[in-house]
């Protein structure tokens, strides 16, 4: 490089002239920048595993990415050139089409389904009334303080509640990660994981309804309408969700793709993806959409794919959900100090802050002891009640997350750069003062830890394509088969089968597509019938018929083979 290109380097990082005249150096500098995230999040990962192998438990390593954002958006902050402070400073876009949906659909993958419906009526309460209680709460409370007129600041009714709304997503990714390190009870974890990915898809949708009122008047119509609009947009989401796992479930069963482990991973990767942006697309919620694409993938694809592919889609779902979750943590910190617009009010910040609080307690506590009066028997006796302390530890699991920032990045206005910096703050003192005291909290709550976890339907040992017929050795990762347990004698080695063989053996007759048709007809006679015992059933046989109805009608037309029995379906 010659000294003119070295004085223009210069002249353009200290911003007297236009970047973008210059593709080499905009590649450069973007080098760089990307340079300097991939560090910080090899520095998180390598601070995790410390945390974790020494079982320090004082502080999480998702503080510590937060802090170390901090620090390095400081030092970017004061160098000179904005350049790279532009580069790495929060954008909405990254997050919600890179960042958000591998944590979205790992939650839907990965969520403890037998656990999740055995508390959906708690978890349902939480995300929709608790999260329209806590969204109200905040609203009226910060327009109260923009109608006193404070800091010059005054902001509209609908400003206020996406605010409410904005602030009422919860993240307690730090919260979780603890509860697992302790093996807290799986009761309150499953209450406050599936609250959370509930409540996440509450929020977009509430804020992006609250958003088409913007400048309007608001009256009693206004209300019905924007409630209207809110349950359209999250059941149509949910449907489209829905429909796609189940059609990647009959593509699966319907082909031979799990022949072709690498091509089968992709392509259910690939239809995840699709329906969290062909949702997006049609205007409606991608994350409502890629949440239940995953909860059906995994009800019903997943027992249709080899075993290479269930152990691939898992790891890489979960791989991707890690690296964007610390990811996000970093981005966090450093956005405080290289977002160069935002306009901080301190009082306002403050009151924002206790009026998350509020919104929060107004949240937990009067839910709880409505559905525990519902709990109560007769007789007076409580049954599958929520004690005091795990209240307690619901309102502290209410720290606010990314989403939340990517939100505001969707206010507009004079009051959008005031609103934008209130939510960072807001979001990254709940994530150091909550997430960071979550296992002081536990001690002072006395909360039962190192709880058996349930064991999790997607274990390496449970993917196994012999897991009712056959003994796995632990020790040499072998397994010995039976005859007996294969449909096709062929199919029995003379050797132990080790995992790099699973593709490779056929554990149930490949049935032709136009035979396993004639088989469906007869599968949707028997559904027939079924509906007709429902409509005359009690409230809690008709839970009992519903789980029936999915193991004996709905997985026989979806599934290859029959999971609710021991052996492969002839």
């Amino acid at each position: 490089m010659d000294a003119a290109s070295i004085i223009n380097v210069i002249r353009r990082a200290d911003g007297d002239e236009d970047d973008d005249q210059d593709p080499a150096l905009q590649e450069l500098y973007s080098s760089w920048a990307l340079f300097i995230l991939l560090v910080l999040l090899i520095g998180a990962l390598l601070t995790s595993y410390y945390v974790q192998s020494k079982k320090i438990r004082a502080i999480h390593e998702t503080v510590i990415s937060v802090f170390v954002g901090m620090v390095v958006g400081l030092i970017i902050r004061v160098s000179p050139g904005l350049i790279i402070q532009n580069m790495v400073s929060f954008h909405s876009t990254y997050f919600f089409n890179v960042l958000l949906p591998p944590i979205i659909l790992n939650s839907g993958y990965e969520l403890h389904q037998s656990n999740f419906f055995r508390n959906i009526g708690t978890i349902l309460t939480f995300a929709f009334a608790g999260t329209f209680i806590s969204a109200v709460t905040l609203g009226i409370l910060v327009y109260i303080f923009s109608f006193l007129n404070f800091e010059n600041f005054h902001m509209s009714f609908v400003e206020a509640l996406s605010m409410g709304a904005t602030l009422s997503a919860t993240d307690p990714v730090t919260v979780l990660a603890i509860f697992n390190s302790y093996r807290v009870d799986q009761k309150l974890y499953t209450i406050i994981f599936g609250e959370s990915i509930l409540n996440d898809a509450v929020a977009i949708v509430m804020f992006e309804t609250l958003q088409k009122f913007q400048g309007k008047q608001l009256h009693l119509f206004t209300l019905f309408n924007g409630i209207t609009i809110f349950i359209i947009t999250f059941f149509v989401s949910l449907l489209i969700g829905v429909s796609v796992g189940l059609m990647t479930a009959l593509l699966l069963k319907y082909s031979y793709l799990r022949r072709y482990p690498h091509i089968e991973s992709c392509i259910i990767l690939l239809m995840a993806y699709a329906s969290y942006f062909f949702s997006n697309g049609c205007h409606m919620s991608g994350v409502v959409s890629l949440l239940f694409c995953g909860i059906t993938l995994k009800h019903y694809a997943f027992y249709n794919m080899s075993y290479k592919a269930k152990l691939s889609t898992k790891y890489v779902f979960r791989v991707l959900a890690q690296l964007s979750e610390n990811f996000i943590f970093i981005y966090l910190g450093m956005s405080l100090f290289t977002q160069v617009d935002l306009v901080y009010k301190p009082i306002f910040i403050l009151i924002t802050t206790i009026a998350v609080t509020a919104s929060r307690y107004m949240n937990v506590f009067p839910l709880s002891k409505l559905m525990n009066k519902f709990h109560r028997q007769k007789d007076g006796t409580l049954i599958d009640h929520i004690p005091y302390s795990y209240q307690m530890m619901l309102f502290w699991a209410g720290l606010r997350g990314a989403v939340g920032v990517a939100l505001a990045a969707g206010f507009e206005g004079e009051n959008a750069q005031t609103l934008k910096a209130t939510t960072l703050v807001v979001v990254v003192l709940t994530l150091i003062i909550f997430g960071g005291t979550t296992s002081r909290m536990l001690e002072i709550l006395n909360i039962e830890t190192g709880v058996a976890a349930d064991v999790d339907s997607d274990t390496e040992f449970s993917m196994l394509p012999w897991q009712a017929t056959a003994d796995y050795d632990l020790e040499n990762g072998a397994m010995e088969l039976s005859n007996a347990s294969l449909d096709s004698p062929a199919a029995a080695p003379d050797r132990p089968i080790v995992p790099d063989d699973y593709e490779n053996v056929e554990v149930f007759s490949e049935a032709s597509p136009s035979k396993k048709i004639s088989n469906t007809f007869e599968q949707y006679q028997r559904a027939a019938g079924a509906f007709n015992h429902f409509f005359h059933a009690s409230r809690d046989d008709q839970a009992q018929w519903f789980s029936r109805f999915d193991e004996e009608v709905i997985k026989p037309v979806l599934l290859e083979r029959d999971v609710s029995k021991s052996s492969p379906r002839k």
